[in-house]
C-alpha cells in the first residue's frame, strides 16, 4: 500500500461500511512534505440515511475503526476529509451525529483545518485518541458529487454498500416472541427492506461477533436442520456471503465479506442463510433452568474480580478490578476495543460498543491496580491478558477506563412512559400491563408512597434517559418494592391493588444526559483527625437545638456538666461528572439563627458508632450547614461559595472541608462503654440528591475506646474491599495501629 506519507493523489484505501476498494495514483506524485511516522489511515463514509458522497466520517487508525468529534468542526475540516475520500470538494457538513451514532473509539476531537491541508494528520487537533465526547456527538460531511480524477467513478462506491444494521429474525410457530431473542437468523438491512447472509464458510467466530454485537457473551450450535427446512419454502434475498470473522471484531462491518450485485434471491449456492444461537448472560436468562444454571456457575467462581461503578445504563461504566483483596481501577494506557469487550464478556454482556478513556465514567478511589491491558479479544478474563503492573508515577484516576458495552434488547422502556410533563424527560410515571402480540397496552400508576430518588434513578434507566434529579411523591399508600434494574418483573395489575392514591402516583424529572456527582469521603482524614473531647454544657446550647447530641442530654443538668464528644473532619470530594447540588432551591432553605446560617439539606451525612455485629450505640448527623468548594484540583475553578447567601454545591474536582472544630461536627459517645466499635460515616444518606454511584458512600473504620481514649484505624471507603475482608474487618477489628488521643 502507498505511503501516506507524501501527497498529490497518493493510493488510498477509502472504504463505505466496510467494503474496501483500491484506488491508484493519477499521476505521478512529485515532492511534497513528509510526516511523521505514524499508522496509516485510512476512510470511509457510513451511517444512515445518506448518499453516496455523505455520511458519519470514520477514521481507520491503530487497527480500529473509529469516529470524529463534532466540536469546533468546520467547513475547513469537511474540505480536507472529502479530498481523502475521493470527492473535489465539500457542500457541507453535519452535527450531532446526523447519519447515527458510530462505535469504536473517537479518534479526534476538536479538529482545526483551514482548508487546504494535505491531511488530516496536518490539521491541529487534541491528539490521537484524546476525546471528551459521545458517538452522539459524532460528526459528518457532505461532499460534493464530484470525484478527483484518478479516483474511479462513484457508482463503484455505491455498489460496495454499507453495513449498519444487522439482526436476529427468529423463527417462531405461533405464541409470543420471548425477548430477548437469542436465536434467528442473521439479516442485514439493504435500502428499506433485510437481507440474508450467505452460510457459506460461515463459523463459530462468525457467529461470536453477531452474539457479541447483539449483547450475548457466547455463541453455541444451533440445529441447522430445522432452519433448512424453514428456509426452503421461503423467498430469501441474499446480500453477503464469505464472510470471515475472527471473533475479536465488535461488529460485523469489521469483517471481510463480499457483496452480491444484481438478483441475488438464488446466488447463494449452499441454499442456507446464516443462523445464529447465542448463550444470554445472567442478566437475561430466561426460563428457571437456565437462570439456575447460571447461578450455580457464578456461586462456583467466587465473588467476581470484576465489576463497573459510574455509569448511567446497564453494561456501561468504570472498569474496577479486585487485587489482594482491595477493589481497583485500571489505567487508559493502550485501552482499546478489544480489552474493552474482554470485559463486556466476562461480565456476561455482549461485545464492547465503546473503550472510554479519561475517566469518562467519574474517577475512581484507591489504587490503580493495572496499566496497558492488551487482550487479543479471545480472553476468558481480563486477567489472561497481558498487562503492566502500575506505578505511583504511571497514572492518575483522571486516566480512568471505563466501557460501554453491547446489552440485549429487551423492550423495558415500551413498558413505561412518562405523561404530563412540560418534556419528555419528567412527568408522571405510568406503567403498561398485560399486553399481548398486537394487543394494545393498558396503561397504570404506580402508587407514590416511599417513592424517591432511587426509583425514579430505576425509571429513568429504564427509559433510557440517563441520571435522574430526583423522584416525587404525590399521594400515598401501598408501597411496592424496588426492582434492581427494571420495574418490569414486579409490575402485575397495580390497579387492582385496594389503595387510595389510585387517581395519583410518583413524578419524576430526569436528566437528558447520562452524567451525576458522585460523592465520596477522604478517608485517611477521618483517621488522622480523629480525637476526644469533653464539651462543657454552657457551650453545647447552639447544638442542642439543633439535636446534634445524644437523646440522654436532655436529661442533664444544664448548663453543669460535659458531654464527650469524638470529632474528626470529613472531607467530601465530587469525583463524578456533575455538580452536586442540593435538592431544594435557596428559596426553601432553613436559616438557624442560633448559628448565623442557611441549611440547605436537613441531613448530608450520617455519624454512627456501630458494634461488630452492626448494632447502633451512638449516632450524630451533619446537616448542611453550607455546601460549598472549599478547594479544588489545580485545572478546576470554584463555582459554588456560601458568604453572602451564595449558590451553595460542590463542583466536579473539588471538595467541601468541614473541620474537626465545626459545631455538630461530631458523635456524642457520652454513654457509650468501652470496647471494640466500627465508626461509619454515610455521606447523601436519604439519596436525596441522584449520585452516579451510592455504593461508595459509606466509610467505615475500626475503633477501641478504652473509656478514656480512642483509637481509629483501618478507615476505607465501604466498599472498597472484597467480601472476605469486609466480614473480617467488621468481626474481628484489628491491631492498633494509629493511637489518637
Amino acid at each position: 500500500m502507498g505511503s501516506c506519507g507524501t501527497w498529490a493523489w497518493p493510493e488510498l484505501l477509502v472504504v463505505l461500511g466496510s467494503a474496501w476498494l483500491w484506488v491508484g495514483s493519477a499521476q505521478p506524485t512529485p515532492p511534497g512534505p513528509t510526516h511523521p511516522p505514524g499508522p496509516q489511515l485510512r476512510f470511509r463514509l457510513a451511517g444512515y440515511p445518506r448518499k453516496h458522497n455523505e455520511g458519519r466520517v470514520e477514521v481507520f487508525y491503530n487497527d480500529e475503526w473509529g469516529t470524529i468529534c463534532d466540536d469546533d468542526f468546520t467547513l475547513g475540516n469537511a474540505h480536507v476529509l472529502c479530498r481523502q475520500l475521493g470527492f473535489v470538494a465539500a457542500t457541507g457538513w453535519a452535527h450531532s451525529a446526523k447519519y447515527g451514532k458510530g462505535v469504536g473509539r473517537i479518534w479526534l476531537d476538536n479538529v482545526n483545518c483551514v482548508g487546504n491541508e494535505k491531511s488530516i494528520r496536518d490539521c491541529k487537533h487534541r491528539g490521537w485518541g484524546n476525546s471528551d465526547c459521545s458517538h452522539e456527538e459524532d460528526a459528518g460531511v457532505v461532499c460534493k458529487d464530484e470525484r478527483i480524477p484518478g479516483f474511479k467513478d462513484s457508482n463503484v462506491i455505491e455498489v460496495r454498500g454499507h453495513l449498519e444494521e444487522v439482526r436476529l429474525r427468529p423463527v417462531v410457530s405461533g405464541g409470543r416472541r420471548q425477548l430477548p431473542v437469542t436465536e434467528g437468523i442473521v439479516e442485514v438491512r439493504y435500502k428499506d427492506s433485510w437481507a440474508q447472509i450467505c452460510d457459506q464458510g460461515w463459523d463459530s467466530h462468525n457467529s461470536r461477533v453477531v452474539c457479541g454485537m447483539m449483547g450475548f457473551p457466547a455463541e453455541k450450535k444451533v440445529n441447522r436442520n430445522f432452519y433448512r427446512l424453514f428456509t426452503e419454502r421461503q423467498q430469501l434475498n441474499y446480500r453477503l456471503h464469505s464472510v470471515s470473522c475472527t471473533g475479536t471484531e465488535v461488529h460485523l462491518s469489521m469483517c471481510s465479506f463480499e457483496f452480491y450485485r444484481g438478483n441475488s434471491s438464488a446466488a447463494c449456492s449452499s441454499g442456507m442463510p446464516a443462523v445464529v444461537s447465542c448463550v444470554p448472560g445472567p442478566l437475561f436468562a430466561s426460563g428457571s433452568a437456565h437462570k439456575k444454571k447460571q447461578r450455580q456457575q457464578q456461586q462456583q467462581q467466587g465473588q467476581p474480580r470484576i465489576r463497573l461503578k459510574g455509569g448511567a445504563r446497564v453494561g456501561e461504566g468504570r472498569v474496577e478490578v479486585l487485587r489482594s483483596s482491595e477493589w481497583g481501577t485500571i489505567c487508559d494506557d493502550r485501552w482499546n476495543l478489544q480489552s474493552a469487550s474482554v470485559v463486556c464478556r466476562e461480565l456476561g454482556f455482549g461485545s464492547a460498543k465503546e473503550a472510554l478513556t479519561g475517566a469518562r465514567m467519574g474517577q475512581g478511589t484507591g489504587p490503580i491496580h493495572l496499566n496497558e491491558v492488551q487482550c487479543r479479544g479471545t480472553e476468558k478474563s481480563l486477567w489472561n491478558c497481558p498487562f503492566r503492573n502500575i506505578t505511583q508515577e504511571d497514572c492518575k484516576h483522571t486516566e480512568d477506563a471505563a466501557v460501554r458495552c453491547n446489552i440485549p434488547y429487551m423492550g423495558y422502556e415500551n413498558l413505561i412512559r412518562l405523561s404530563g410533563g412540560r418534556s419528555r424527560f419528567e412527568g408522571r410515571v405510568e406503567v403498561a400491563v398485560g399486553a399481548g402480540d398486537g394487543d394494545q397496552p393498558r396503561w397504570g400508576l404506580v402508587c407514590g408512597e416511599g417513592w424517591g430518588t432511587l426509583e425514579a434513578m430505576v425509571a429513568c434507566r429504564q427509559l433510557g434517559l440517563g441520571f435522574a434529579n430526583h423522584g416525587l411523591q404525590v399521594g400515598a399508600s401501598t408501597s411496592l418494592a424496588r426492582a434492581a434494574g427494571t420495574f418490569a418483573p414486579w409490575l402485575a395489575q397495580p390497579w387492582a391493588l385496594p389503595h387510595p392514591c389510585r387517581e395519583q402516583g410518583p413524578s419524576l424529572s430526569s436528566r437528558p444526559s447520562p452524567a451525576a456527582s458522585d460523592l465520596l469521603l477522604h478517608a485517611p482524614l477521618v483517621q488522622e483527625t480523629a480525637y476526644i473531647e469533653d464539651r462543657p454544657l454552657h457551650m453545647l446550647y447552639c447544638a442542642a437545638e439543633e439535636n446534634c447530641l445524644a437523646s440522654s442530654a436532655r436529661l442533664a443538668n444544664w448548663p453543669y456538666g460535659h458531654r464527650r464528644l469524638l470529632r474528626f473532619s470529613s472531607q467530601i470530594h465530587n469525583r463524578g461528572r456533575a455538580d452536586f447540588r442540593p435538592k431544594a432551591g435557596r428559596h426553601s432553605w432553613v436559616w438557624h439563627e442560633c448559628h448565623r446560617h442557611y441549611h440547605s439539606m436537613d441531613i448530608f451525612t450520617h455519624y454512627d458508632i456501630l458494634t461488630p455485629n452492626g448494632t447502633k450505640v451512638a449516632e450524630g448527623h451533619k446537616a448542611s450547614f453550607c455546601l460549598e468548594d472549599t478547594e479544588c484540583d489545580e485545572d478546576v475553578a470554584k463555582r459554588y461559595e456560601c458568604a453572602n447567601f451564595g449558590e451553595q454545591g460542590i463542583t466536579v474536582g473539588c471538595w467541601d472541608l468541614y473541620r474537626h472544630d465545626i459545631d455538630c461536627q461530631w458523635i456524642d459517645i457520652t454513654d457509650v462503654k468501652p470496647g471494640n466499635y466500627i465508626l461509619q460515616v454515610v455521606i447523601n444518606p436519604n439519596f436525596e440528591v441522584a449520585e452516579s454511584d451510592f455504593t461508595n458512600n459509606a466509610m467505615k473504620c475500626n475503633c477501641k475506646y478504652d473509656g478514656h481514649r480512642i483509637w481509629v484505624h483501618s478507615c476505607h471507603i465501604g466498599d472498597a474491599l472484597s467480601e472476605e475482608a469486609n466480614k473480617r474487618f467488621e468481626q474481628y477489628p484489628g491491631q492498633l495501629n494509629n493511637q489518637i488521643s
